[in-house]
């Protein structure tokens, strides 16, 4: 069988092999049913069975509490930048720690619907580090605090969530953790929500999951539309409304992938965290030898999932990205607003692929010299 290409791209991105095939084996007949899962009611027994398998599934996967709950929603993390405002802050005040591209947009959004304060942000370094949380202007006042703990664009990532009660503070932390779900164990006692888009580590674009405390339900804004209530929400299983059913279900089959997933005595996110550890090392460690590459991440907040790096003669960026594509290497240009290059190794990544990866850059700095 023919390699496929490895597809680097930041968003929406590659999704596991394993779970293409089984999703185009069922294409036309879900389990005997007649219907492809695209054709069926999110109200029969069929698809209700799909949507109970991927709840549990991801409560296992995530270890998930039992007081939380799991919704499957639409809207994307762009969404959730209004519906968690809308939900949680009462139209008070909201503390943000601005860390990047992502975390800029949450601020913006949620001065709709709140009085957005600004508690710390890594502007001075161009994006490049993380603020220390000791040194963060926290409101006595706040609703909740907003992090993205990793950020897409600029390659920072939380190593460690911020323990907001050892601050001295009860303020429930939200996190956008698009770009890094189940790539990495969740401390949930840290944690009153976590929001995260599919398309990155768990499916197609189009599946937004919240996973939120219940004590934080029923506090929704007037304003706020029946359908992103997460009260309602909750109450009606994700069933409100018609949810994305075939995001729903290939993100459940993702769950499953993730689940037989083994590295050594790991399994499951445990197994995805070694590897993703592995991958990310030897990506950064070929970077940080070389004369011809660049990351400009400070080395203790680089994220293990997205990996920008810069040429440092920049007028060789086309050529390096035509030679990459004849490889079987796609969609390493860096976002339009930051440039260079961009390795997005998420979950479905294989080794393989970075190594590949790493063995075009060695052959591309060299035939350069």
């Amino acid at each position: 069988m023919q390699q496929r290409p490895y597809n680097f791209s930041a968003g929406p991105a590659a999704i596991p092999e394993e779970v293409l095939r089984e999703a185009a084996s069922e294409m036309l007949d879900w389990h005997g049913s007649g219907m492809g899962v695209m054709e069926m009611s999110h109200r029969g027994k069929e698809f209700i069975s799909i949507y109970e398998r991927a709840e549990a599934d991801l409560r296992a996967l995530l270890a998930v509490p039992s007081h939380y709950k799991i919704l499957f929603m639409q809207g994307g993390g762009l969404g959730e930048n209004a519906i968690v405002p809308l939900n949680l802050s009462r139209g008070g005040v909201v503390d943000f720690v601005v860390t990047g591209s992502w975390s800029q947009k949450s601020i913006k959004e949620a001065a709709r619907y709140c009085e957005p304060q600004l508690a710390a942000s890594n502007a001075d370094t161009q994006h490049t580090t993380l603020p220390d949380p000791a040194g963060w202007k926290l409101s006595a006042d706040a609703r909740y605090l907003h992090i993205c703990s990793n950020e897409t664009i600029h390659g920072v990532e939380f190593q460690t969530l911020p323990d907001l009660k050892a601050l001295g503070s009860d303020t429930p932390l939200v996190i956008d953790c698009s770009s890094h779900v189940a790539s990495r164990p969740i401390d949930w006692s840290r944690v009153g929500l976590a929001f995260a888009g599919a398309q990155k580590n768990l499916g197609p674009a189009g599946l937004t999951l919240v996973i939120v405390r219940e004590d934080l339900l029923g506090h929704a804004l007037q304003a706020c539309p029946s359908a992103f209530d997460y009260k309602t929400v909750a109450e009606h299983e994700s069933m409100f409304n018609t949810p994305p059913t075939y995001g729903i279900y290939i993100a459940g089959l993702t769950f499953q992938w993730l689940l037989r997933q083994r590295e050594g005595e790991h399994t499951g996110i445990a197994a995805m965290e070694q590897r993703n550890r592995a991958k990310a090392e030897l990506l950064y460690s070929f970077i940080d030898g070389s004369d011809f590459y660049v990351n400009k991440v400070a080395p203790d907040c680089r994220s293990r999932m997205n990996v920008p790096f810069f040429l440092r003669d920049e007028s060789r960026n086309e050529a390096f990205l035509a030679g990459a594509k004849a490889r079987g290497l796609l969609q390493l240009k860096g976002h339009k607003s930051v440039g260079g290059m961009r390795a997005s190794i998420y979950n479905a990544m294989p080794l393989a692929g970075v190594q590949a990866l790493v063995a075009y850059m060695r052959e591309f700095a060299q035939t350069q010299a």
